[in-house]
């Protein structure tokens, strides 16, 4: 297998799946949204809202675990969505946009501008306030719904474009996880805490040893779940631990070239799952916000406000202005086929927070007018952002 091929097989084909199949996600996703949204505020209200807070308890005895469905939805099935997150960025780390200098420099700068600015406008209308707890949620991009919104547009964006905005959503996600981790955990509970990372050194020890048993990682990955989730820090931060274990790599470089690694495999039977059932469930559970007739007094709140202007103003600002720095500065280069004026649209996509955004909001504020308030300001903001990215790239020539 010659160079150019081996680089399609490894890196371009991977991408191209990868990509159909978030756009595809995001399509449902938008439709599960406007379905939560109406059920929100229809006569059925009262069912989809005591739906979602039937508890469920799985278990015997002491053994017994016991959430409503939301959080079982939440702690639960996201795991597996924050696993393929994972298994997304060890990949493109090993063998895809983040793999050089070159490469990986712009989409980080890209995202680190998309994450700092918008908290930055969020905490400025905030601060000081108990409402400043949700600077998190406008730092987040939402991957399928940005890549739902550029795979309209079709063959007038240049596959380097896709892959830009691909992996600044997935370095964006990275962020997102690590403000989960380090700014939204609860009291900690050591001795949970040191039986995750005991099981975290095991599954270490068996990335060590190229351990390629796919049972393995489901036992030890449930170990470390349960662990995690009676520690005070999110479950759903498992996930992504378990997802730095699996190997990447096969016995022989040559193998490789043959047939896909165990990494490969989990992403290309889980993606699936977590494209069209995992995040529609978790849209259709959390994107229903009972709008009544204040809708517009809701957008002019503080919190609304900040997430809206941090999503819609910062995002497009701090993705464009750190780009712009990184490239200057000779840290990396554009896009191939690419200008600014594409980088200022695909700013604009990155402003759609949705996912990860709903996600940090359901752990800063609870249930209550605050999270309703963020959620108002995650859905329009989301809009508006593809809207005008989807505008603005239409209308430019590659």
């Amino acid at each position: 297998m010659n160079r150019v091929n081996l680089h399609w097989h490894r890196v371009l084909r991977p991408f191209q799946e990868f990509f159909q199949l978030e756009a595809s996600s995001g399509i449902l996703l938008l439709t599960c949204t406007f379905i939560a949204l109406l059920w929100a505020n229809s006569p059925l209200a009262k069912f989809y809202f005591d739906l979602w807070s039937t508890h469920i308890t799985l278990g015997i005895g002491a053994f017994a675990i016991s959430k409503d469905l939301l959080h079982w939805i939440n702690d639960g099935l996201m795991v597996i969505f924050f696993f393929v997150v994972g298994l997304e960025i060890k990949r493109e780390i090993r063998v895809g946009e983040l793999a050089s200098r070159q490469q990986a420099a712009p989409p980080i700068a890209a995202a680190l501008g998309g994450m700092i600015t918008p908290a930055l406008i969020y905490l400025l209308i905030n601060s000081g306030t108990s409402a400043a707890r949700g600077w998190g949620i406008p730092m987040a991009t939402d991957l399928a719904f940005a890549i739902g919104a550029l795979s309209l547009l079709g063959n007038r964006v240049p596959t380097a474009l896709k892959v830009f905005l691909t992996a600044l959503a997935i370095v964006d996600d990275l962020g997102a996880v690590l403000v989960i981790a380090l700014f939204y955990t609860e009291a900690i509970a050591w001795e949970m805490l040191a039986l995750a990372s005991v099981i975290f050194i095991v599954l270490m020890i068996a990335n060590r040893l190229d351990v390629q048993k796919t049972l393995a990682y489901v036992i030890l990955g449930v170990g470390l779940w349960l662990a995690l989730l009676n520690s005070g820090i999110h479950a759903t931060i498992a996930g992504i631990l378990l997802a730095l274990t699996v190997p990447f790599g096969a016995s022989r470089e040559g193998a490789r070239d043959q047939a896909k690694t165990l990494l490969e495999r989990l992403e290309h039977t889980l993606h699936p799952w977590v494209a069209f059932l995992i995040l529609p469930v978790f849209a259709l559970a959390n994107a229903g916000v009972a709008l009544g007739g204040e809708v517009f007094f809701a957008l002019t709140q503080p919190i609304a406000l900040g997430v809206f202007l941090g999503l819609v103003v910062g995002k497009q600002i701090g993705v464009t202005t750190f780009t712009w720095l990184c490239v200057k500065l000779g840290l990396g280069i554009l896009p191939a086929g690419a200008n600014w004026k594409h980088i200022y649209g695909v700013g604009w996509l990155a402003g759609i927070g949705f996912t990860m955004s709903l996600f940090i909001a359901s752990l800063a504020f609870g249930a209550g007018p605050q999270l309703s308030f963020a959620k108002l300001g995650i859905l329009s903001a989301s809009l508006i952002d593809g809207m005008v990215g989807w505008f603005l790239l239409r209308r430019m020539k590659f």
